[in-house]
């Protein structure tokens, strides 16, 4: 065996001597194994052969890492353990090796908010990883620019409002602390988002002439609220705080990204978990998301780079021209 033999080619020798160890390795490392084998030289506009697109000069992959699990901040729906089982769970150790394996996947961007800085850092220049983060910024009315400034200094290479906050402050009118946002982080180099669960956010931000380099929007199949809470659904489907998990409108928010120019980065698309993502993805991209941010646990990361491939490289009845 070569001294430098590496994963792959590992794989591909064992594959050929040993029917044992083809039957050890898991579904998802075989697929990939074989997607490889089919040619050595990437599609344009991909990441280790999953599909990428751009947003302004950065080139991500059209599902992005979300780092809620990461940071234990979950949606945990009524179960009050879930935050704290997520932080035992995700050690340093096994965040590394959750953003490596997104890396082998070709999944190059991870977002997260700015307490991560440190930690990114050590995977860049101890391991020598190279995914990108795109922050998720919590400002203040009073202080626009303090978080945002940790992280673009911590090596972030895209900065967004964080979605209750957009919310609250177009359900306030206060695009123009929004507008502020954006434009401070223009002004630093990265690219800039605007986050929203409400569909009246990206709404406010069109009409006040705001220009955001992306946004990021809840999105996921119309069936599932009523599905899982047909008692409350009619009673609690107006109320704003409601609106912070959930698309309860999905077909309205289709209709208004059809006349939006932005790239659209869609998130909750799986419902924290409660949809597969051979239904979540399908539905997300059909409908018009350029990306999907998804929360992966490590053991996820492999299966779901693999149904985006699929997903992306059959027929999608796309409800909207690609904007990344």
């Amino acid at each position: 065996m070569a001294k430098h033999l590496n994963r792959r080619q590992f794989f591909k020798k064992s594959l050929m001597t040993s029917a044992v160890v083809t039957s050890a390795l898991s579904f998802e490392e075989r697929a990939l194994l074989a997607a490889r084998e089919k040619s050595t030289e990437l599609p344009a506009g991909s990441v280790k052969g999953l599909p990428a697109g751009k947003i302004r000069d950065v080139e991500i992959s059209r599902i992005i890492c979300g780092g809620n699990l990461i940071g234990g901040y979950a949606h945990s729906r009524d179960l009050i353990y879930v935050s704290s089982l997520l932080k035992q769970y995700f050690t340093e150790a096994k965040i590394i090796e959750t953003l490596e394996i997104c890396e082998e996947s070709g999944v190059n961007t991870i977002i997260t908010n700015s307490g991560s800085a440190e930690l990114l850092k050590k995977y860049w220049n101890e391991r020598g990883g190279q995914i990108q983060w795109i922050a998720q910024i919590v400002p203040k009315t009073d202080d626009l620019t303090t978080d945002a400034k940790k992280a673009i200094d911590g090596g972030a290479v895209g900065a967004f409002l964080i979605g209750n906050i957009g919310d609250e402050w177009a359900r306030d009118g206060r695009v123009d602390l929004i507008s502020k946002f954006v434009e401070f982080a223009k002004q630093n180099g990265v690219i800039a988002g605007v986050g929203g669960h409400n569909l009246r956010t990206p709404t406010a931000c069109e009409r006040a002439g705001i220009e955001p380099d992306f946004y990021m929007k809840t999105f996921h199949r119309p069936d599932y609220w009523s599905a899982r809470r047909p008692d409350q659904h009619k009673d609690v489907i107006d109320n704003y705080s409601a609106d912070n998990y959930w698309d309860k409108y999905p077909e309205k928010t289709v209709e208004f990204m059809k006349t939006v120019t932005k790239p659209w980065i869609a998130y909750k698309v799986l419902a924290a978990g409660a949809i597969h993502p051979k239904d979540g993805f399908k539905f997300a991209f059909e409908n018009g998301a350029d990306f999907l941010c998804v929360g992966m646990f490590d053991f996820q990361v492999r299966e779901d780079a693999i149904i985006a491939k699929k997903t992306l490289s059959g027929q999608l009845d796309r409800q909207r021209l690609w904007r990344a």
